[in-house]
C-alpha cells in the first residue's frame, strides 16, 4: 500500500514522475487523437508533420532527438507517411543516413488536420484555464530538457 491508501486509487497517486508523465501523456493523446480522428491523422502523426513543416529538411537522427523518439518507433510513424505521399525520403551523406522533408501533399493535409488539432488544443486549454495550461507548457519543455540532461 502506497502511504496507505489501498485499491485502485493508489494507481492514481503513484509517486514516480515517470508513471504519473505517461499516465497524462496517454490521457492527453487520448484527447488529440479523437480530436483528429475526422482527419486520419493520428496525434503521433500530426507532431511529426508539424516538425518537418518547421525544419523543412532534417536526419531521421535529428528528428528521432527533437522529438525524443527511438528510432523503431520513429521509422514505424514515418512509413505511413512516406507511403501516403505526405514526407519524402531521400538518402543522406551515406547509405547509413537518410533525410526527410515534408512534400507539398503532406503540407496540404497537415493545414487540413490544423483546425481539428487546435479545437482539441483549446478543448484541453479551457479545461486547465489560461494560466495552468501555460505553466504546462513550460514545465514540460523543463522536464523534457532537464531528462536530456540527466
Amino acid at each position: 500500500m502506497a502511504h496507505g491508501v489501498r485499491g485502485e486509487a493508489c494507481l492514481v497517486g503513484l509517486p514516480c514522475a515517470c508513471a504519473n508523465l505517461r499516465r497524462a501523456a496517454r490521457a492527453v493523446t487520448q484527447l488529440y487523437d479523437e480530436g483528429l480522428r475526422g482527419s486520419g491523422l493520428r496525434t503521433t502523426q500530426f507532431t511529426l508533420l508539424q516538425v518537418l513543416a518547421i525544419t523543412r529538411r532534417i536526419t531521421q537522427g535529428r528528428l528521432g532527438d527533437l522529438l525524443s523518439l527511438d528510432s523503431t518507433t520513429l521509422t514505424r510513424t514515418l512509413r505511413p507517411l512516406v507511403g501516403k505521399g505526405w514526407v519524402r525520403s531521400a538518402a543522406g551523406k551515406d547509405r547509413r543516413e537518410r533525410l526527410y522533408q515534408l512534400t507539398p501533399a503532406g503540407r496540404r493535409e497537415l493545414e487540413r488536420a490544423r483546425p481539428a488539432w487546435a479545437r482539441a488544443q483549446e478543448r484541453l486549454r479551457k479545461v486547465l484555464g489560461d494560466t495552468s495550461f501555460e505553466r504546462l507548457q513550460s514545465a514540460l519543455l523543463e522536464v523534457a530538457e532537464a531528462a536530456r540532461r540527466a
